[in-house]
């Protein structure tokens, strides 16, 4: 069981809800299970690369593509571990047996090592690998031990590729969708952090600091986009928060977010509609409810509650957790493939643990 220090500390008013955790866990497990239909990113090499997705991705061949199986499974490991639930640990023993196996797992890092393939999942897929490592190192299950280790070498792997790239940036990408810069370096912290990974978080700190620091004027009137999932401005206020001293934080969001009140605020921090959520794109707007919910709670909780912006922060942060989780319960595959790690990522305060 998650302990209170990393379930919903910074929500006074309530614990996380058990039963919509695994409802949404449940959501995952569906997907990660299903085979089909599967994006396959897949640069084909010769004859011998013709295969079908669950041959060339043993463990991450189901939820439509692969970093949202790697994420579903995050999303279950991170629901059983909060909750406990005996059901959701019977229904999903088999797929997690035979996707963590070390044969699966070991197909998996031999695939991103392949040469031609540096690129590959960087940075959404590989950041969340680094998440799935970190689930699954701090959970007391007696098969996980085992899980992680097989998982090392794709994890290791994941974080040297992450802080490669990250080096050799030389802007962020500030994207809505999966190559935004901020979300992932974010992502990449907190599993250094847990990992007990001081050279690499004190790298990944470095990094952030370089490409976001001397951000200013965050250009809000812009976002959102159509098939945004995350928000570009708060995914840099939300990595940020992590590597600013307390002290300085506050001066780095007045320059990032320079006379933000109420009027300049609410077309920016209004919760969306996704106008069609069969969509594979535009379903990413319920995601975005999701993500923006949790990066406003961590914004505000990096603020002193006297500061201006804390009561409208935590305001929208309020009203997007509520669209968001209505939204994830998606009867369509193009969002319930996904949304379940959105809303039990923000449902356990993973980023704020």
């Amino acid at each position: 069981m998650l302990d209170s220090a990393e379930t919903g500390r910074h929500r006074q008013d309530a614990r996380p809800d058990a039963g919509a955790i695994v409802q949404a866990a449940r959501r995952a497990l569906a997907a990660i299970a299903r085979e089909h239909p599967f994006h396959l990113l897949h640069v084909v090499t010769g004859d011998h690369d013709v295969r079908p997705p669950r041959v060339l991705h043993p463990a991450f061949h189901g939820a439509f593509d692969w970093h949202s199986a790697v994420h579903g499974h995050w999303c279950v490991v991170r629901a059983l571990r909060a909750t406990g639930d005996a059901g959701l640990r019977d229904e999903s023993a088999a797929v997690l047996e035979a996707h963590f196996g070390e044969a699966a797992l070991s197909a998996e890092a031999d695939y991103v090592a392949a040469p031609g393939r540096e690129g590959f999942e960087r940075p959404y897929g590989l950041a969340w690998v680094l998440q799935l490592a970190a689930e699954l190192r701090a959970w007391d299950d007696p098969r996980a031990a085992a899980w992680s280790a097989h998982l090392g070498p794709l994890e290791a792997l994941a974080a040297e590729r992450l802080l490669a790239y990250a080096r050799v940036l030389p802007y962020p990408v500030r994207s809505g969708e999966h190559a935004q810069t901020a979300f992932a370096l974010g992502l990449a912290l907190d599993w250094a952090r847990d990992a007990g990974e001081a050279e690499l978080r004190a790298a990944f700190t470095a990094e952030a600091r370089r490409l976001f620091g001397g951000e200013r004027a965050a250009p809000i009137h812009w976002e959102p986009s159509a098939h945004d999932f995350l928000s570009p401005a708060l995914g840099a206020a939300d990595l940020m928060r992590r590597v600013l001293p307390w002290e300085e934080y506050p001066e780095w969001l007045r320059r990032f977010l320079p006379s933000l009140d109420e009027a300049a605020a609410g077309p920016w921090l209004t919760p969306v509609v996704s106008p069609d959520r069969a969509d594979g794109k535009l379903a990413h707007l319920d995601g975005l409810n999701l993500s923006r919910a949790w990066m406003l709670e961590g914004v505000a909780a990096a603020l002193d509650e006297s500061a201006p912006v804390h009561a409208l922060f935590a305001r929208a942060a309020a009203a997007h957790r509520a669209a968001g989780l209505a939204g994830a319960a998606s009867e369509h595959y193009a969002g319930s493939h996904w949304l379940g790690t959105f809303a039990v990522y923000l449902l356990t305060g993973r980023g704020l643990a």
